[in-house]
């Protein structure tokens, strides 16, 4: 049976040993407005057949980025894939495969890792990129982690609340119970002051997290930012946008240490959410802090070339104690799609593709701010994503308006930012249509005054 009830003899056992007298008191430490102190009110049990199309039911609910034009963004994106990554990347020996140890690593599986690190490499500028992490959250986390063991003797870690909300939330769970200091320091009109930077770090400060360009879209004053923190002793984190990396300088040329980034834009669907691809490279000399596994080149016996795992610091290859985190997998279907993508686009079509975000979000901004009802939030330079105001400050009725005309207009801001409660944040990637773009503002136009809607285009 997979699932087996504990009798009360186990019970009573498992008690004794954690030194509780009940499971009660085990509860003790819940407040009771946060208890469940009734029957959860979930009917009766369903059949095989009952449950199954009731799943259906609920899933026939969901509305795709295919059924309404997409401007969403914050971390997931509507990009471009091509075909031949969908093709390649669902043969079997790749779609099949899990996190395997040494002896059971294809020379395939392998020499494509060693091309996925090579190309991260290539995209930030770094030395030395791991096979993977889940997504940009875990990437940015382990990141901070990997500062705070190379800077023993300091416990302090500053970012900004221009850094993606949801990653800041998970870093903030992961050092809730270290010995280390979370430091979130405001945005001021969309970014981070260099100044405010200054005032906050000192000598106990291990790395500064940076976010370039910024959860809003905005581009950060990245160098000097990471001058600040190096004349400080700290370590620079930076998370970016893969994609922009087209047109933008690498993370290298502005002094980051530790690049970390979502690679969901990198040839992965947007997937309701996941799963997603962590991306994480840094300098050689933090190489012995890296989580999760590293793929080299070498030679066998015979001379003929071949591909191993160089450095595997997972717990599940080491001791515990000397594992550099608690990452056990990775998302190696995902890093091979980006392989995949990064290779048929080359330096010139990563280029052409941020261009074309460049190009397009501003062209963007300049129809919807010319409505009454719209102003954009922050006078920034920004890449493929931006912030609108909403005038009237009913983004959420807007936003619903818009999704029943054929559009995800963009995403609220209030539930991050309360005082962005006003605001959402729109993104504008290459396959939005100069028609499409010009549909959404005459569109929010047309809600706003009320007007007999018009069909978005197809």
């Amino acid at each position: 049976m997979p699932f087996i009830l504990n009798t009360p003899q186990d019970e009573e056992a498992m008690l004794k040993v954690l030194g509780a007298s009940s499971i009660e008191e085990l509860y003790s430490q819940v407040p009771q407005e946060l208890r469940l102190t009734q029957p959860l009110d979930i009917g009766r049990a369903l059949t095989e057949i009952e449950l199954t199309s009731h799943v259906q039911r609920l899933a026939t609910q969901n509305t795709s980025c295919n059924e309404n034009i997409c401007f969403l963004g914050g971390g997931s994106y509507d990009h471009f894939i091509p075909a031949v990554v969908d093709h390649l990347a669902s043969r079997g020996e790749y779609y099949t495969s899990y996190t395997p140890y040494q002896a059971e690593a294809s020379q395939g599986n392998l020499q494509v890792f060693f091309e996925y690190q090579t190309l991260i490499t290539q995209l930030t500028g770094m030395e030395v990129s791991n096979a993977s992490l889940y997504d940009g959250g875990s990437a940015a986390c382990e990141a901070v982690l990997m500062c705070l063991s190379a800077h023993r003797k300091a416990n302090k870690v500053v970012t900004c609340d221009s850094v993606h909300p949801e990653h800041r939330q998970i870093i903030a769970t992961y050092l809730e119970n270290l010995d280390a200091e979370l430091v979130v320091l405001p945005a001021t009109e969309g970014v981070l002051s260099p100044e405010a930077l200054a005032k906050a770090i000192d000598d106990q400060t291990a790395c500064v997290l940076l976010q370039h360009p910024n959860f809003f879209g905005n581009l950060e004053a990245a160098a000097k930012l990471a001058e600040i923190a190096h004349q400080a002793g700290a370590s620079v984190i930076m998370s970016v946008d893969p994609t922009s990396l087209g047109i933008l300088k690498r993370p290298s040329e502005l002094g980051a240490d530790v690049v970390v980034a979502e690679g969901q834009s990198l040839g992965n669907p947007m997937a309701f959410g996941g799963p997603y691809l962590g991306i994480l490279a840094c300098r050689e000399s933090l190489i012995r802090k890296m989580p999760g596994r590293l793929v080299g080149q070498t030679t066998d016996q015979r001379g003929k070339t071949c591909w191993v795992l160089t450095l595997q610091t997972r717990e599940q290859h080491i001791r515990r104690d000397k594992a550099t985190s608690n990452i056990c997998t990775n998302q190696g279907l995902l890093a091979l799609r980006s392989t995949i993508y990064l290779s048929l686009m080359g330096p010139q079509g990563m280029k052409e593709l941020a261009q074309l975000c460049l190009q397009k979000a501003h062209y963007a901004m300049e129809l919807l701010t010319k409505e009454d009802r719209l102003e954009a939030a922050f006078k920034q330079p920004y890449c493929k994503e931006f912030v609108i105001r909403d005038r009237e400050g009913k983004v959420d009725q807007l936003l619903k308006d818009m999704r029943d005309q054929g559009f995800f207009a963009g995403i609220p801001l209030g539930k991050w930012y309360p005082e962005l409660e006003d605001c959402f944040l729109v993104a504008v990637t290459e396959k939005r249509t100069k028609q499409e773009i010009e549909a959404l503002a005459a569109t929010v136009q047309l809600v706003s005054t009320a007007q007999p809607m018009v069909n978005s285009p197809s």
